[in-house]
């Protein structure tokens, strides 16, 4: 008997193991959200050379030209400093070094939408020297270096 009672004991164990014991579930929600910045980047600069000025007003454009990218959607505006050498807002102005200063005019697109980091856009600078500002300097080599700043 103390063998059955052993033997029944065993049997409902094993049932008692194998139904398991009965377990509480739950679940809870998470909130997932983000912000996309309006950005925009340069990718390049770009280099104005006007070449050996000898007569006439010159026009040349960029080369290469500057490329940037915004955000898809976001409206951008382009600035300029004037360059290094500005006496008069709006008027950026190369010189030799010595005092000696030749105006010229830059211009560009200054707004427009960005199409996203992976469609740059190519901004279409060009400068121009009139010959009226170069005739009076002396000979030699000028420069100057303009900052663009784009804003979102």
């Amino acid at each position: 008997m103390k063998r059955m009672l052993c033997w029944a004991l065993s049997a409902m164990l094993l049932v008692a193991g194998v139904s398991g014991i009965a377990h509480a579930s739950d679940t809870a929600t998470v909130s997932v959200s983000a912000t996309v910045v309006g950005t925009c980047k340069f990718n390049s600069g770009g280099t104005l050379d006007f070449g050996s000025l000898t007569s006439g007003d010159v026009t040349v454009n960029a080369s290469p030209q500057p490329e940037f990218w915004c955000t898809k959607n976001t409206t951008y505006t382009i600035t300029d400093d004037d360059g290094l050498n500005e006496v008069v807002a709006g008027t950026p102005r190369l010189s030799d070094g010595s005092g000696n200063y030749i105006n010229y005019s830059i211009s560009y697109t200054s707004t427009g939408t960005g199409n996203g980091v992976g469609s740059p856009i190519t901004l279409d600078l060009s400068g121009t020297v009139l010959e009226s500002d170069y005739t009076s300097v002396p000979a030699g080599s000028y420069s100057d270096t303009i900052t663009l700043t784009i804003n979102p």
